[in-house]
């Protein structure tokens, strides 16, 4: 990647929670500008801890980075608040998406511009924006988000980081609980919303095929380490990443559980 071009980058992080527990080792990744990043591996591969350690909100769940550093358009910013990084423009999604039950569709979309100092036009603009790619939502915008879909809260949660006017999104485990057809709905908006609006993306997901069928590069982790890392059609088509996590190796589908994890290791950390 060109370095003038990489709009965040994280550095060698380690992450230890209560102060005993070491999660991530020595996590390096870069996100260039107008890029759709992937950050994959199985469930408690790291991905999430990953995304909170950029956005400043291990500190809630008794975690902290105790090595590395992470920068933003080239400063540092892992000392930062996460609302101070929210009005530098890195807004999370955080996983299983998160709304105001109570409040409205359209009122949890408002709170998104609570850290801007935004006029009621520049707002109402705003969403005619997010209700432009999420017209389901402004079908619903007067219903109480509680008794929304999962999809339709997933596009609550996706519309309201955007009120932000976010630089870059930092997307976690969107197909969580979604089905095919939803994940398909929701990341053809992802793309929409970097072609057309320059939004830079990174997302963690367990679902390899459908995130590197998206992303333009990708980061696999393992054991809270990064043990790949190449272009998104050049992960899609190596072999040890089709075996592990497409479930194919050549011309025959097999599961990932049916690996033996010390070979993934010896083969990837040789």
């Amino acid at each position: 990647m060109n370095a003038e071009n990489i709009v965040l980058s994280v550095k060698n992080i380690e992450v230890i929670y209560d102060h005993v527990i070491l999660v991530l080792k020595g996590v390096s990744l870069d996100v260039p500008r107008g890029g759709i990043v992937a950050l994959l591996g199985a469930n408690g591969a790291g991905k999430t801890t990953t995304i909170k350690s950029i956005s400043n909100i291990l500190g809630t769940e008794r975690g902290e980075v105790t090595k590395g550093t992470i920068e933003f358009l080239g400063e540092r910013v892992d000392s930062l608040s996460p609302t101070e990084l929210v009005k530098r423009g890195v807004v999370q999604v955080m996983e299983g998406r998160h709304c105001f039950e109570h409040l409205t569709v359209e009122e949890n979309l408002l709170t998104g511009a609570y850290t801007r100092k935004a006029s009621r036009r520049e707002k109402n603009n705003d969403l005619d924006l997010v209700y432009n790619y999420f017209p389901r939502l402004k079908e619903r915008r007067r219903s109480q988000a509680g008794y929304t879909s999962g999809g339709e809260q997933q596009m609550i949660a996706v519309g309201r980081a955007l009120m932000a006017k976010p630089n870059v999104i930092l997307l976690d485990e969107p197909s969580m609980g979604l089905a095919p057809q939803l994940v398909e709905e929701i990341f053809e908006i992802v793309k929409a919303l970097n072609e057309k609006e320059g939004v830079t993306f990174l997302l963690a997901e367990q679902n390899t095929t459908v995130a590197l069928r998206y992303a333009t590069y990708g980061y696999i982790l393992e054991n809270g380490r990064v043990v790949m890392d190449g272009d998104a059609d050049s992960l899609a088509r190596n072999e040890d990443v089709k075996e592990f996590y497409l479930g194919m190796s050549g011309d025959n589908r097999r599961s990932f559980r049916d690996v033996k994890h010390y070979r993934r290791r010896k083969r990837w950390l040789a």
